[in-house]
């Protein structure tokens, strides 16, 4: 019988010790478990880390490298970046089954055993051991790295009740209570955010990365403990909270750095696949690829501005958010109106700004509406940085000899005229709106290429924001839209109660 060629139901029909010889088992640790099962992957040309998007040529090879290497993994970088999620999918790299000795503390293997539990029944029942099966998904054991863990939590302590029930000596082994590193003998450990971990207590952690061995109240037990150990540390934390000690650093064979998405195309590849849209009438709500692009743009934005903490970072959960409340705007405004259908509009995007403020850190906190005037600075410069992507820029066209194509839409703001675009505004009531605006939509059907007709009122919205943020149009927020009008007529008529748009030497 060739054990490696026996499928998951074949194996959990082998019960004992002897059965489990006699198909040809043999121990194998769970770092070359990882290894074997990668290297086989590699060969197929299988993805084993699916749906991780922008990490193909830099942190996945690095991964598979320290995998090869049967190193222990500490992935560095800033919150949002994948790292509890790459050490998740680590499992998928387990053999679907592994044999333990039946009612065994810390899963002994059967030719194995690392406990007296498992060597005295081996020894009574010889090839009669009762064995059963545990499966990859029970392999992983995960801990938060908090100020109030113990040693008594990670490795272990002395169970006083336990002694007082079994009638034990506090010379015998077994009043020991094992902490979670040694229940996840033959496992995966993950300590997620490191530097949080006491020294004290990250000192615990040597002798188990290097030895093997653990002490336990006065009990010294060599324990060759088989773990993967994956830990995880936001480079913040080194200065803000805490480090990693020096000698457990050390012991870490490989340290991966993680980086956001360099892409806007692979953030909307991650941003799609994350967002919970379940329930949401999204076959009725039209989205052009352009906003998909101003939501990725937000996170640039936020990553570059100067009011963002960049030492903090901005994780993707600030697009994935933003997107599921960008259509969350366009959903309630067709229950307001009765509509079947309707297409997201850039003042949709006053409605993401719940999403960003919870989701950057503030170089200098304010009062509350600071962050709030940050999103939307944010949301204006991620605006104007695609807005050339479309269209010239306004302060160029001005000197060109061609002449400026924006003119006669400016030159009817001029006239006094005014154009609000609310939230709520049915689909019929906004079209009529933007076509009041002479000139706009020969803008924007003269200047976007191949544009789909239902892409186009949306691109004279676009069009009419990119012109404010170019300051060529004043953009005001009213408490259920947006307001246009002439920039210089506005600065001239501001009154106390003018919400009037602002740049970054407001804030």
């Amino acid at each position: 019988m060739d054990y490696q060629k026996l499928t998951g139901k074949e194996l959990t029909q082998i019960r004992t010790l002897g059965q489990l010889k006699a198909a040809g088992y043999q121990p194998k640790s769970i770092k070359e478990e990882l290894r074997d099962n990668l290297i086989a992957k590699i060969k197929q040309k299988e993805n084993v880390f699916e749906g991780i998007w922008g990490y193909e040529d830099t942190v996945i090879p690095d991964i598979e490298r320290a995998i090869l290497s049967r190193h222990n993994i500490n992935l560095l970088g800033l919150r949002g970046q994948a790292k509890t999620r790459i050490a998740r999918m680590m499992t998928l790299l387990l053999d679907e089954y592994v044999p333990i000795v039946y009612g065994s503390e810390l899963n002994d293997d059967p030719l194995a055993p690392l406990t007296s539990y498992a060597r005295n029944l081996i020894e009574e029942r010889g090839d009669d051991t009762p064995i059963t099966w545990w499966h990859r998904n029970d392999r992983y054991t995960e801990k938060l790295a908090t100020p109030d863990v113990s040693v008594a939590d990670l490795i272990g302590d002395v169970d006083p009740i336990k002694a007082a029930t079994m009638k034990l000596s506090y010379n015998d082994e077994r009043v020991i209570h094992y902490g979670l590193v040694p229940r996840s003998h033959r496992s995966i450990f993950v300590i997620n955010e490191l530097p949080d971990l006491q020294a004290r207590i990250q000192v615990a952690l040597f002798n188990i990365l290097q030895e093997g061995d653990i002490q336990i109240r006065g009990f010294k037990l060599r324990l060759p403990l088989d773990i993967q150990f994956v830990f995880t540390a936001n480079p913040e934390d080194y200065t803000n909270r805490g480090s990693i000690v020096t000698p457990l650093k050390d012991r870490i064979e490989s340290q991966i750095i993680t980086h956001y998405p360099k892409s806007i195309e692979i953030g909307k590849k991650i941003t799609a696949q994350e967002a919970n849209l379940k329930g949401k009438p999204v076959d009725n709500i039209y989205i052009p690829e352009l906003m998909k692009d101003l939501i990725e743009q937000i996170a640039v934005e936020a990553r570059g501005s100067e009011y963002v903490d960049e030492k903090s970072g901005v994780s993707a959960r600030l697009t994935i958010s933003a997107y599921e409340n960008l259509i969350s705007a366009a959903e309630r405004r067709l229950y307001l109106n009765g509509e079947e259908n309707t297409t997201v509009r850039i003042a949709d995007l006053i409605g993401v700004i719940p999403a960003i403020t919870g989701k950057v850190e503030l170089v200098y906190e304010g009062e509350q509406e600071g962050a709030g005037l940050v999103a939307y600075n944010l949301i204006g410069k991620a605006i104007r940085s695609q807005f050339i992507n479309y269209f010239p820029s306004p302060e160029s066209k001005k000197k060109s000899k061609e002449g400026d194509p924006y003119v006669i839409p400016l030159a009817w703001f001029g006239e006094g005229n005014e154009l609000d675009i609310l939230a709520s505004q049915s689909d019929k009531e906004y079209k009529q709106a933007l076509h009041e605006v002479p000139g706009l939509e020969e803008v924007v059907t003269g200047l976007v290429k191949n544009l789909p007709e239902k892409e186009k009122e949306f691109f004279m919205e676009f069009a009419l924001h990119g012109l404010a943020e170019y300051s060529q149009l004043s953009k005001n927020l009213l408490d259920t839209g947006l307001q246009f009008k002439d920039l210089f007529s506005s600065m001239f008529n501001m009154g106390p109660g003018d919400d009037d748009d602002f740049d970054e030497d407001d804030l």
